[in-house]
């Protein structure tokens, strides 16, 4: 991949990630309450609602551009090597790659927006020196094994489908997809994705939310899943495919209803802002790299001692 287009994709992939999930966070404080061990209600219901905020809005550019930057380089080395028929393996592990790259990233500033999250009355700086203190560096990386597992399945399946439904689209209208039409592609493979990898979904937001010292702390997703079977069983374990809006808003205890909503939205609004500002980001660049060679056209025009007529200088 080319700098330019290198540059484009990590700005692009900033931009979407600051956007959707500030725009999206009540969503996804929901989504951590559903999931807490104590409950929708005592996890705070629907107080301080933007509970986490900041270490979002600190998070979100760095840990989206880290993943497309990696995704759309990782792809370009290997699509020059692979066949048409290897073209998901491609995605597959391009996306791989980004989520383990990403989530250095994600991790510790997920760990303190899900524990603020669950308490809303402590501050975001609360919390974070609280972490430092208590458990060191390493409590802000409580949960990267977890999250890894997590976000790899994920897009192992979300990323293949996605790319299979953008090039059936262009192939049945006979062009490529749109942006919106991306979008629309997205929000499908990442609903499905989301309820496939729900269970560790839940895993990864009991081990980050547990005490310190305790048996779920310790990263072990087998252990937390095996947990949250003997206490909820299958229903604290799965989301609903099709979640109901109207029931998710009647404080429902169990992180049965809300995940995959939330996660459709943020797959298609994320992927419908990155493909528009990236596309806006690789005109820009074209278009002031053409206005330089122009300039630079201008000032190399010179006189001919031969001719009276302006020549360029190749």
């Amino acid at each position: 991949m080319e700098p330019r287009e290198s540059w484009a994709a990590l700005a692009a992939g900033g931009i979407a990630g600051v956007f959707v999930d500030l725009i999206l966070f009540p969503l996804d404080t929901v989504k951590t309450r559903l999931q807490s061990p104590q409950g929708f209600r005592k996890a705070g219901g629907f107080r301080g609602i933007y509970a986490g905020v900041p270490s979002t809005a600190i998070g979100s550019f760095p840990n989206a551009a880290a993943f497309f930057i990696t995704y759309e380089n990782v792809k370009s080395v290997l699509h020059h090597d692979s066949t048409s028929y290897l073209t998901p393996v491609t995605h597959m592990v391009a996306a791989s790659f980004g989520e383990v790259v990403a989530c250095l990233i994600r991790v510790p500033s997920e760990v303190v927006k899900q524990r603020a999250q669950v308490s809303p009355s402590a501050g975001t700086f609360r919390i974070l020196s609280h972490t430092l203190y208590h458990e060191g560096i390493q409590g802000l990386y409580r949960g990267y094994k977890s999250t890894v597992l997590r976000e790899i399945p994920f897009s192992l399946v979300q990323f293949p489908l996605w790319e299979f439904l953008k090039d059936l689209w262009s192939w049945k209208q006979g062009h490529v997809v749109d942006s919106w039409q991306s979008a629309v592609c997205g929000a499908f493979a990442g609903g499905f994705a989301a309820a496939v990898t729900t269970p560790l979904d839940v895993a990864k937001t009991r081990i980050m939310l547990a005490k310190a010292g305790s048996t779920t702390a310790s990263g072990n997703v087998l252990a937390a899943l095996g947990g949250i079977w003997r206490t909820q069983g299958l229903p604290g374990l799965q989301a609903r495919p099709l979640p109901v809006p109207c029931r998710t808003c009647s404080a429902p205890s169990t992180p049965q209803e809300g995940p995959v909503l939330v996660q459709q939205q943020q797959v298609g609004l994320s992927w419908l802002v990155y493909s528009k500002a990236r596309l806006q980001l690789r005109c820009r660049r074209r278009r002031s790299f053409l206005t330089g060679d122009v300039g630079f056209s201008r000032i190399m025009i010179r006189t001919s001692p031969q001719h009276s007529s302006p020549t360029h200088v190749e």
